[in-house]
């Protein structure tokens, strides 16, 4: 499976701590200059750190100095040993300084006159790096079921790798140095694994992955074969393991009605279906990995809940691409239905049309909970709304709940509408969190039903989405949060689906589909 190289962006953004040993300030400017001797200290100062180790520097401009001088010192407030000495200039103002890692750095600044006066007094504050990161993005093929290539920038002083759980150690050699790549072995399929670089006693860099498939028991499946027969004939609780390729031989829809795993043998090259789901009576679970799910304009539901007075189990939707599907992600229109948990997380679903239908849709139905984790969805929900909970008869005010996360998502659905919502519940019992999302370039407003529960909203971005945060009248629920921003994300080329993310305060604030914030 592919590595979830994940350079996870904690991004500290801190006020240095000023220690102004003087009253000076540029206000005493107005007098002339009478008793001025020297430069006035710099104010205005803050820091922030960017990517782990570089720090960001900036501060209010004096028009009468000629220059500054930033020094640093490492875990060292008496300044005794200088690591960097940098000279700046007012118009290279703000200035990133590269650092090592998880170092308390002291950091003094000072002005340099034009006009001959002496140098101003240091203004001095401290910063604290987070930790390195040197390792670079995996390959297609790096990570397997029991092992993984890890690479580096070569040449970089590094010492030994270990991976958790199991902590595996690996002493790197003078030629795993020199290339910076390096084989780890003895790991154990589908199993979420940390690695940590070290030099010494000092963390370089660190990324988390999960293994591939270790087939073991599960059934092997080939683009020749009729995928619906394979999955007729599978076992209750079996796993079907695809082999890449174009699934050609069956086309259209299969009905399930036992538990079962549907699952690429590669996350980096997902075997292309042709079909959807209709889950009947037995199906307790159902888990679709790693696929490339194509409805080809024509298929109309993904996921089905086809049969009425049954209780379903666990829906889970991972790694997958799902596109050109006709009506909806998700769908439940019987009476008496009741599904556990419906889980979509690091997919990319596009052009799920809605006709007739809206995109996580459940008329008469109950369900526990909803999670849409790290995944965008592109062109979803047109002319409808996102996700509709209904207040299901014989349901709905019986002690049931339906609670909804959006976390970590990029949602651009241009075709959405004012008159659209990203929440239409009216199951009476409900609970929402919308956090660490962006929002670009829809109409659609949040919620107007006096049934839903005001959601939770942080740290969300809205581009082009004013109706998601503008005031309005109860029962219409809008982020009010104050923790959202309106940001343009600098998309790089969404009408291709490219998502990344151009707006670096965005990426510092880890807003959107983590794919997109490279």
């Amino acid at each position: 499976m592919k590595l979830k190289y994940i350079l996870k962006g904690l991004i500290a953004t801190l006020l240095l701590a000023l220690a102004i040993s003087s009253c000076e300030s540029y206000n005493e400017g107005l007098l002339d200059g009478i008793g001025a001797t020297r430069e006035f200290s710099p104010i205005g100062i803050s820091a922030t750190v960017r990517n782990q180790t570089a720090v960001e520097l900036n501060w209010t401009v004096n028009e009468s100095a000629d220059h500054y001088v930033v020094e640093f010192s490492a875990d060292d407030p008496d300044f005794k040993t200088i690591y960097k000495t940098v000279k700046v200039s007012p118009t290279e103002l703000p200035i990133r300084v590269q650092l090592e890692g998880e170092t308390v750095y002291s950091v003094r600044l000072k002005a340099i006159s034009k006009t001959g006066l002496e140098d101003s007094k240091w203004t001095i504050g401290k910063v604290t790096t987070l930790s390195e990161q040197i390792f670079l993005a995996t390959q297609d093929g790096d990570v397997e079921a029991n092992k993984v290539t890890l690479r580096w920038g070569a040449n970089s002083n590094v010492t030994q790798i270990i991976v958790n759980p199991g902590a595996i150690k690996h002493d790197i050699t003078a030629d795993e140095k020199a290339k910076g790549i390096a084989v780890v072995e003895g790991l154990k399929g589908e199993t979420l694994y940390t690695a940590e670089l070290f030099n010494g006693s000092k963390k370089r860099g660190y990324f988390t992955f999960t293994t591939g498939i270790d087939i073991g028991t599960g059934i092997l499946v080939k683009p020749e074969d009729d995928l619906s027969v394979k999955i007729a004939d599978a076992a209750p609780g079996a796993v079907l393991v695809l082999m890449p390729g174009d699934y050609t031989v069956f086309k259209g829809t299969i009905a399930i009605n036992k538990p079962i795993t549907i699952r690429g043998l590669y996350s980096f090259k997902k075997p292309l279906l042709h079909v959807n789901f209709n889950l009947n009576n037995g199906s307790s679970m159902l888990s679709l990995i790693d696929l490339d799910l194509n409805g080809d304009k024509i298929l109309s539901d993904v996921v089905k809940y086809n049969e009425a007075n049954v209780s379903y189990g666990p829906l889970l939707i991972s790694g997958c691409v799902i596109h050109d599907f006709a009506k909806a992600l998700i769908y439940s229109s019987l009476a008496n239905t009741k599904v556990t948990s419906a889980i979509v997380e690091n997919s990319i679903i596009s052009n799920v049309l809605t006709a007739n239908g809206d995109f996580i849709d459940f008329r008469i139905a109950h369900i526990g909970q909803i999670t849409l984790k790290n995944s965008t969805f592109n062109n979803c929900a047109s002319g409808r709304d996102f996700i509709r909970i209904d207040n299901a008869a014989g349901l709905t005010a019986t002690g049931l709940t339906t609670n909804i996360l959006i976390d970590g998502c990029t949602i651009y659905n241009k075709s959405m509408t004012a008159s659209n919502r990203i929440l239409y519940i009216r199951f009476v019992s409900n609970a929402s969190t919308i956090r660490n999302t962006l929002f670009v370039q829809t109409a659609a407003i949040y919620a107007n039903q006096a049934a839903t529960v005001a959601p939770t909203f942080v740290n969300n971005n809205y581009f082009n989405s004013g109706a998601l945060f503008a005031t309005a009248a109860t029962p219409i629920k809008f982020d009010n949060s104050g923790s959202y921003t309106t940001l343009d994300p600098v998309l790089a080329n969404a009408a291709e689906g490219d998502f990344t993310v151009g707006n670096q305060t965005l990426k510092d604030n880890n807003i959107g589909d983590p794919r997109w914030l490279k």
